[in-house]
């Protein structure tokens, strides 16, 4: 049984605040084979990280 389809984090370790901060997830590639999101400190504005998912079938067939 599946029990995840996708994860999200809400606050991730910022180097440059010194501590765990929330975080804003924004897409920022459409990829042929998924999606690459960044993490964004929502304090600084620093990116702390990034995530790739797989690509939904309604945008597999607008990139065709």
């Amino acid at each position: 049984m599946k029990q995840f389809d996708d994860l999200k984090a809400t606050s991730l370790y910022c180097h440059a605040c010194g501590g765990s901060m929330p975080v804003r997830e924004r897409l920022l590639l459409i990829l042929p084979d998924g999606y690459l999101f960044e993490y964004h400190c929502t304090s600084c504005g620093e990116v702390l990280g990034d995530k790739k998912t797989k690509l939904k079938e309604r945008d597999r067939l607008l990139l065709r």
